[in-house]
């Protein structure tokens, strides 16, 4: 049973915690900082709004439903617009002469 690899084994959480270590280094890491921390703050606020419909549900009016889901869906496009604006920015590096076909 030594031997045997799960997904959740040591070797992945000791590289998973040095990567983090790394994140908040001069490293590279394999994790990006700003994701991980707008993530963790996504995760928080989400938790939040759950909390706040399964404590406020029964004395909230269609107005405030409304107005909540409203402020969940903003959330939400917002996260999703910056991950795909960072994607757009990333650039590809200019060709070479390497890259370019031979013409005689």
């Amino acid at each position: 049973m030594k031997n045997s690899k799960f997904f959740f084994g040591w070797e992945n959480i000791k590289w998973v915690i040095s990567e983090l270590g790394k994140m908040y280094s001069s490293k590279p890491s394999f994790f990006s900082k700003k994701r991980i921390e707008s993530g963790v703050a996504f995760v928080i606020a989400q938790w939040g709004m759950i909390f706040f419909l399964l404590e406020k549900h029964s004395e909230m009016s269609i107005t405030d439903l409304v107005m909540w889901t409203g402020v969940e869906f903003a959330v939400s496009g917002y996260m999703i617009h910056q991950i795909q604006k960072e994607k757009k920015e990333e650039t590809l590096p200019p060709p070479t002469d390497e890259d370019q076909p031979e013409i005689n």
